[in-house]
């Protein structure tokens, strides 16, 4: 049965491409990504609760066994333009049940109304703010997915950078670190990947760069500066054209 849900999933994925094409305009492509999910109902056990992280819309996903002292903060993908708390609940749900933990769904602002750096301000606010309310960072990891996951690991260099105390651990799922989309696998992946396509991410990519230089570490973390960073566990899946080799 799992099989046949994964099945089903990347078979939806593979439609993005004419439900999603690249020339649609930001608002019609987070409609898209919503209908996609809307299908992904939350199971009658885990709770959705709505907050406020140091003014960044969140909200805390909860499944039955969840230690109320162990928390993620989660960063959603969807190259920083498309993406919400809604598309990403079940999945979150999922995190929560599979690391017995609290998981805190942060709706970051998205480009182009909020380039870079509002993404990782939103995240470095959010994660202030569970400082804040008490959380001890020794039970604390950031993880995401795609973008989330390279804002993930944006949110942890300035973290680092401005000498907080940091998480225990960062998880990156398919991080896209590379917003120029040089790596090997954009060419050697592009006819196995259900999802993303080289030119898609470049356009995505501008929308949050702006006037930017697209290898600014903490928008384009494959340059930036890792040491000193707590444990990371990355995570690709050989069809991904997001890594950089």
């Amino acid at each position: 049965m799992a099989n046949e849900m994964l099945q089903m999933i990347v078979d939806m994925m593979r439609t993005q491409r004419s439900i999603l094409p690249p020339e649609l305009d930001p608002v019609e492509m987070r409609a898209g990504m919503e209908r996609m999910t809307e299908l992904m109902a939350l199971p009658p056990d885990v709770t959705a609760e709505p907050t406020t992280a140091g003014g960044v819309p969140a909200e805390w996903i909860t499944t039955p066994d969840a230690d109320a002292q162990r928390v993620v903060l989660y960063l959603h993908g969807g190259a920083y333009v498309i993406g919400s708390l809604n598309t990403h609940r079940d999945l979150a749900g999922r995190i929560s049940r599979a690391a017995g933990a609290r998981v805190l769904n942060v709706d970051y602002r998205l480009a182009p109304e909020h380039p870079h750096p509002a993404a990782v301000d939103d995240a470095t606010a959010a994660y202030q703010w569970l400082l804040g309310t008490g959380q001890d960072p020794a039970r604390l990891a950031i993880a995401g997915d795609s973008a989330g996951g390279g804002l993930t690991l944006a949110t942890l260099v300035a973290l680092r950078d401005q000498k907080l105390p940091l998480p225990a651990a960062g998880v990156c799922l398919s991080p896209w670190v590379d917003l120029e989309g040089i790596g090997e696998s954009m060419k050697r992946c592009a006819h196995l990947d259900p999802m993303v396509q080289h030119e898609h991410l470049l356009r995505m990519a501008r929308f949050y760069l702006g006037d930017l230089d697209p290898r600014t570490p903490l928008a384009a973390p494959l340059y930036a500066d890792l040491s000193g960073l707590p444990p990371l566990y990355i995570q690709v899946g050989d069809n991904r054209v997001e890594q950089a080799q």
